[in-house]
């Protein structure tokens, strides 16, 4: 009989299914095996040379004429400044709004809504914020908390603060989902575990360590992998804040893929960089996916 239910439900699973395998082959497989084959040629916009297979010269070149190895430095930097850094800020938030306070309804919904608003109207704010000059409203800030001894910069257009500057701007707008994660997996922890700990005469330090942490384990594994894989793809806050410059000191890999194949014509390898920067990006995934899970084995 089970088996004779499995059969019979085999269809129906399929037809289920079957509107997403569709998606995930037309919007992403088929995209990324153009995008491979492209990557072997000598596709240019509005080139009039015939379609020529190159093999690895677009990946070679890639690395050689462009500014790609500086935007996966940069991409790294990202990544180990923003991960961290939104995911404690973002479990602080939850576990202060896991707590009976008054008016917390509301304060979760302000700290998640710059969730929900698109990325370039959060990047021209924080342009207007980062304004140089001292009436830019940062700078002016600044100012008057270091009782005027701040000297006013153009964050923007400074290659040592324009990659920190599109850092806060994506730690500010990506806070409130790793808040609003985290905050399911905290009310989903049982509390005789939590009154259980008290009997025992643990603090709330040591329910932090001991009770919260190891409840959190799978939401913070999905929170960690999801805003790294986040960090790598950022683009739009670069192309409107400060266009990968100066000097290419914010640039990205996506934004450099985009200015590569769209600014100036180089469809392929724009393409082979996209193909580089998956499989980075794979790699790196299931590298933290493995250390993350042997992580909690091992705890």
């Amino acid at each position: 009989m089970i088996r004779r239910s499995r059969f019979t439900e085999a269809p129906a699973a399929w037809l289920l299914m079957a509107p997403g395998l569709v998606g995930l082959m037309l919007f992403l497989l088929l995209p990324f095996a153009l995008a491979v084959v492209l990557s072997f040629t000598n596709l240019r916009m509005a080139s009039p040379l015939p379609l020529e297979f190159v093999g690895l010269a677009n990946y070679t070149l890639a690395f050689q004429e462009t500014a790609l190895p500086r935007a996966l430095l940069n991409n790294l930097l990202f990544a180990l400044v923003v991960v961290p850094a939104q995911t404690a800020l973002g479990l602080a938030l939850a576990v202060l709004l896991d707590r009976p306070l008054r008016g917390r309804t509301v304060f979760r919904t302000l700290f998640f809504l710059p969730v929900v608003f698109p990325l370039s109207l959060i990047a021209v704010v924080w342009v207007l914020i980062f304004a140089p000059g001292p009436d830019g409203l940062l700078n002016a800030a600044l100012g008057v908390l270091s009782l005027g001894l701040w000297e006013p910069r153009d964050f923007l257009n400074d290659p040592s603060w324009a990659l920190p500057a599109v850092m806060l701007t994506s730690i500010w707008q990506g806070v409130g989902f790793q808040m609003i994660v985290l905050l399911a997996g905290l009310q989903a922890i049982p509390r005789q575990l939590y009154e259980a700990a008290a009997i025992d005469g643990a603090g709330r330090w040591r329910q932090f360590l001991h009770v919260t942490l190891p409840g959190l384990r799978n939401p913070l594994i999905f929170v960690v992998i999801v805003t790294t894989i986040l960090s790598f793809r950022v683009f739009d806050q670069v192309r409107i804040m400060t266009r990968g410059g100066p000097q290419d000191a914010s640039n990205t890999v996506i934004h450099e893929m985009v200015r590569t194949a769209f600014d100036q014509g180089h469809v392929a390898m724009g393409a082979a960089m996209s193909v580089v920067f998956f499989v980075v990006i794979l790699g790196i995934a299931l590298a933290q996916r493995r250390l993350l899970r042997q992580r909690g084995e091992v705890s």
